[in-house]
């Protein structure tokens, strides 16, 4: 029995061999070809970073109007609550106190009238 490899034998392991590096070859070509550049990746980490604080920017914008339209709102809503108020002292002043003054005053000349 043979222990040594026959030289047909080398040869298709060879061959064997050099078709896998071959193949490795081919896929680290292509994995390579898949990478990006630092200067590529430093651009475009830039510009996402740029676009995150207009977006930032934005929001902050928004939540500034919408508390100033709050603010506005909660000062609209005290000054009808205030003239509310003024309408009901003018109304007292204007209709109801002359009224109760006239009623008092007959009151007190239909008391004397009586007395």
């Amino acid at each position: 029995m043979q222990t040594d490899p026959t030289l047909g034998e080398v040869m298709r392991r060879l061959e064997d061999v050099r078709q896998d590096l071959k193949e490795d070859f081919r896929e680290l070509g292509l994995r390579l070809d898949s990478k990006v550049s630092l200067e590529r990746y430093e651009l475009e980490k830039l510009a996402r970073d740029e676009s995150l604080r207009q977006v930032a920017e934005r929001v902050t914008a928004i939540e500034t109007a919408r508390d100033q339209e709050k603010e506005k709102k909660q000062q609209d809503d005290q000054r009808a609550i205030d003239r509310r108020a003024a309408d009901r002292r003018l109304l007292f002043s204007a209709l109801i106190a002359p009224v109760l003054i006239l009623l008092f005053t007959v009151y007190i000349q239909a008391r004397g009238a009586g007395a």
